[in-house]
């Protein structure tokens, strides 16, 4: 009796969808999970309990650019594959959380694939959180991080207005579509000229600490964090991309310091 409900059931949900069109769907998801900063195993994790609920079994292929979903059913034969192009998109914890939901909710009846399509175009054109909240935080945070590594309030003050200048920068780049690598160059340059100014006018007891932490809002922590997660989960090449990513990006965070050093012919050493 059991065997039979259950039958019933999968031959339901597979009668709203197609291969085609459930792999076409995920794939799409997977994409957009990933450029909002999901992990691999957060990617596979969500995208197989939608896979099983509608009664298909899922290979997932996560590539550094793309993501591809198969999809078989193992009863009838039925095959689908589909590979879509990872989406550029700003890291959103918020998103990503809408997205998860999402799975949930199609894993437990509560969402078609079609609604679910639907929600997602939703969630992709939502607004983000007012850049200047943003910018305000990002502020407030990098003079606690002075503070925090012993700075007094002059180099506090330092570092709050070299953070603003340098995020204004970043995000009037990411607005023409710069490329990110010559963007945290630039930006790490403004901040550690702005943040230099403890020893230009030495108003500050702690100069040092406010030039080394003027640049840290730049650090890219969720790639670094990501890549130790793929690590784990076995996604090497996924690894290797994200290390390599974080790495660059840092290499130009420190090409900017140097920069900004020899402009303001500062010697720390």
């Amino acid at each position: 009796m059991m065997i039979s409900i259950v039958t019933k059931m999968t031959a339901k949900n597979k009668s709203n969808v197609t291969a085609a069109d459930a792999s076409r769907f995920l794939a799409v998801y997977s994409a957009y999970l990933w450029g909002y900063g999901a992990t691999c195993i957060r990617i596979t994790k969500n995208v197989n309990r939608m896979a099983e609920y509608i009664g298909y079994r899922a290979d997932i292929t996560i590539l550094p650019k793309h993501v591809a979903v198969a999809l078989t059913d193992d009863s009838t034969g039925e095959y689908s594959h589909y590979t879509c192009a990872i989406k550029t998109l700003p890291v959103s914890y918020m998103a990503n959380t809408r997205m998860s939901k999402l799975s949930w909710d199609v894993a437990e009846g509560k969402v078609s694939i079609t609604d679910a399509e639907a929600i997602l175009g939703r969630i992709s054109r939502a607004p983000h959180m007012s850049v200047w909240v943003v910018m305000c935080l990002v502020v407030f945070a990098n003079a606690a991080f002075c503070r925090l590594f012993g700075g007094d309030p002059a180099a506090m003050v330092i570092v709050g207005f070299a953070t603003l200048l340098g995020y204004a920068i970043k995000n009037i780049c990411l607005k023409h579509k710069m490329d990110v690598r010559a963007m945290v160059l630039l930006a790490s340059f403004v901040s550690a000229v702005v943040g230099s100014g403890g020893y230009v006018f030495g108003i500050t007891s702690t100069p040092e600490i406010a030039l080394g932490t003027s640049v840290l809002y730049l650090i890219p922590g969720i790639p670094y964090i990501n890549s130790v997660s793929d690590m784990i989960d076995g996604h090497y090449l996924c690894f290797f991309s994200r290390t390599m990513q974080a790495i660059v990006l840092t290499g130009c965070i420190a090409a900017g310091l140097t920069l900004a050093f020899m402009i303001m012919n500062i010697n720390v050493f």
